[in-house]
């Protein structure tokens, strides 16, 4: 199966604090009946500020204190959750009644580099740990008038979630320069609404521009954000940039995680771990629908998972195929991003 893609919505840069948050790292999943909007509309800003409300309790941690987790994931963490679904992609093939594969050239609506491939997808085993991944492969390569080709896959209309602890566990290439990895979600309701009135979290990005000032920076800097409002032209977006205390790309997987309710989304890297790091949290209790500025009328519906490999674009500011450091003649011009697992937990 292909899926065409004829979506672009609007680039958006909004600052706030230290706020890299960029317009999307991709255009949006298959709709086959939205229509085409103009790229680069004057966006208002964001006019939510964000809370300060108490640090919330970092999650009791079983005896297993681990950075790398088993394919349990996060279950032994004592913080009221319950597995609801999971795939741990250990049948070497791809469950196309949860995914729906993404084949397009468009750019994403950020002016990428790639075209997105089913080839690009694969089952592999990662080398050092032998952990049966899915995984994406970005490529230096000419393909249909692009410069590289990736993969990008979802699961709309098939896998989406209203609140929980929405989980995976992540071995990144490194981003310097030029690649974007991204872990994140878009409401269900996409192909009624549209975006971004559907809603958009971003669980996890690398690669910003802000953080090409060296490898080592580049390794820890990253964002989660909310993206929303009632059409492509009166979008808002809060995404403020985060460097880490423990590098992302040190060869090793890690638990990237949203806890996600009716009042706050909280982003984390290595929960439930003594390495854990809380990088991006919003307050969405507020909901008026009378005003289509309120980001928590956006995020109170199911939400379906992406996960996608960009190369270059708006994100990392490189437009340019031979200044995508990060293919280089050492990787043979390619970059790979291991998936061991994704996994959705609720509350009951």
């Amino acid at each position: 199966m292909k899926f065409s893609v004829k979506y672009i919505f609007a680039m958006v840069a909004t600052t706030m604090f230290m706020v890299a948050c960029a317009p999307d790292k991709g255009n949006e999943p298959d709709a086959p009946d939205s229509p085409n909007t103009p790229t680069n509309p004057e966006q208002p800003q964001d006019p939510q500020e964000p809370s300060n409300p108490q640090e919330p309790e970092t999650p009791g941690s079983s005896d297993n204190d681990l950075l790398i987790p088993s394919q349990e994931g996060s279950a032994a963490v004592n913080d009221g959750y319950t597995l609801v679904w999971e795939d741990l992609f250990d049948e070497g093939y791809l469950d196309e009644s949860v995914w729906n594969v993404e084949v397009n050239g468009n750019g994403g609506g950020n002016n990428e580099l790639q075209y997105y491939r089913r080839e690009n997808i694969t089952f592999e085993a990662e080398p050092t740990t032998n952990r049966q991944c899915l995984v994406l492969t970005a490529r230096k390569e000419n393909y249909s008038g692009k410069n590289a080709t990736s993969g990008r896959l979802n699961t709309k209309g098939k896998v989406a979630y209203q609140y929980g602890k929405i989980e995976a566990l992540i071995k990144l290439p490194s981003t310097y320069k030029g690649l974007w990895p991204a872990f994140w979600m878009m409401g269900n309701d996409f192909d009624q609404v549209g975006w971004p009135a559907c809603g958009e979290l971003d669980i996890l990005e690398m690669g910003n521009a802000g953080g090409l000032s060296s490898p080592n920076k580049a390794a820890a800097y990253l964002n989660g954000a909310c993206h929303w409002g009632p059409s492509w032209d009166k979008h808002y977006c809060y995404g403020p940039s985060t460097t880490l205390n423990t590098s992302l790309q040190d060869g090793e997987f890690h638990l990237i995680t949203v806890t996600w309710d009716e009042q706050y989304i909280r982003c984390y890297a290595n929960y439930g771990t003594a390495t854990q790091e809380k990088y991006y949290e919003i307050d969405v209790t507020k909901v008026d629908f009378s005003d289509n500025t309120v980001a928590g009328n956006y995020f109170k519906k199911p939400f379906f998972i992406i996960f996608n490999l960009a190369v270059g674009g708006n994100f990392p500011g490189i437009w340019d195929i031979n200044q995508i450091s990060a293919l280089n003649a050492d990787n043979n011009y390619e970059a790979k991003m291991y998936i061991d697992y994704v996994k959705v937990y609720q509350k009951k």
